[in-house]
């Protein structure tokens, strides 16, 4: 686990490049897919930093399929912060003892300051037809998803198929095991993360359509081409809240609790929110939302808790070992 931890950190520092000779360090553990958005996002902190302080500090960075992350944290990676896609892996991190358990309180908006929903991409002319989520169970359909068990983005694709079968007439949640059961044997491959999904998807030309962050699809677009490729908004889909933390006992010890709380606190700043609507994430200022209306197209989303009774619930249910996805994908 040390050695993996010390890789871990080399690429975290390779990714903050710009930052290596900053006096203060500070690392944030985030989930797969926000790479870009904390490209923009930690330059703008620095210099508001500096500008406020007259202080110079460096932000170092690691990615990885959110849940995977939170277990590295959970290990002993020593993480000031950690800025997921999922409220889930930041409380089994406060189980583990290293935040506080009470997190979701210290910042507005549950500790949310973003949130996405999940869209489809496809290929140029969607060649398979694809409209909604009744399409991805279909005979020679192949959809990507990465792994549930370990990526946020997995979980939400997941409980959004889960909850569209379950609104169909007649649905029932027997019903919505059944389809989800099906979609998931359409799955060629389980990367543990969103960028590894992307890859798979957008690089290595495998699989019909990707279900992923709607941040990630314009990221895709922009980076790959967007005449290569087409969004699909599905009739129902879930709202994924981007929830921050800062792990208070690794930051007590590097003497870093002020500048980590100010670093989360700006996310939620106008300033911060900007970057936030620049980077195809859903600004929780509605007037900065407004303001960039033309990036998000409207969309019918539920929150977890209101379909599934909340992250506890759904993950005893749904991902913990031994539960239904375990159930599912065995039976591929």
């Amino acid at each position: 686990m040390k050695s993996w931890t010390r890789t871990l950190a080399a690429a975290a520092l390779g990714l903050a490049a710009p930052f290596a000779q900053a006096d203060t360090p500070l690392l944030n553990v985030s989930y797969d897919v926000a790479r870009n958005f904390y490209r923009d996002f930690n330059p703008a902190f620095v210099a508001d930093w500096k500008a406020k302080t007259g202080t110079s500090v460096g932000i170092d960075q690691s990615h990885g399929g959110s849940s995977k992350q939170a277990r590295s944290v959970i290990d002993g990676l020593e993480a000031d912060v950690v800025t997921m896609n999922n409220p889930l892996d930041i409380d089994a991190i406060a189980k583990a003892g290293v935040l506080s358990r009470d997190w979701a309180n210290q910042f507005p908006h549950g500790a949310s300051p973003s949130w996405s929903p999940i869209l489809f991409l496809v290929r140029k002319g969607n060649p398979k037809g694809i409209r909604d989520w009744n399409d991805l169970v279909r005979p020679g359909v192949q959809v990507v998803i990465p792994n549930p068990k370990t990526s946020g983005n997995g979980r939400y694709s997941y409980l959004a198929a889960w909850q569209y079968a379950r609104q169909q007439p007649g649905g029932s949640d027997a019903g919505a095991q059944a389809f989800v059961a099906k979609l998931f044997g359409n799955v060629p491959v389980l990367d543990t993360g969103g960028r590894g999904a992307t890859t798979t998807f957008a690089q290595r030309g495998i699989g019909d359509v990707l279900l992923t962050f709607e941040n990630e699809i314009r990221l895709i677009q922009k980076e790959l081409g967007a005449d290569r490729f087409e969004v699909v908004v599905p009739s129902l889909t879930v709202r994924a809240d981007n929830p921050v933390a800062v792990v208070d006992k690794v930051a007590a010890k590097k003497g870093h609790e002020k500048l980590a709380r100010a670093y989360l606190q700006f996310h939620f700043s106008p300033a911060g929110q900007e970057i936030i609507a620049r980077n195809d994430l859903r600004p929780v200022d509605e007037a900065v939302l407004q303001k960039h209306a033309e990036r998000f197209p409207a969309v019918q989303a539920f929150t977890v808790a209101e379909a599934f009774g909340g992250w506890p619930k759904t993950q005893a249910t749904h991902f913990a070992d031994g539960g239904v996805f375990d159930q599912i994908y065995a039976k591929r």
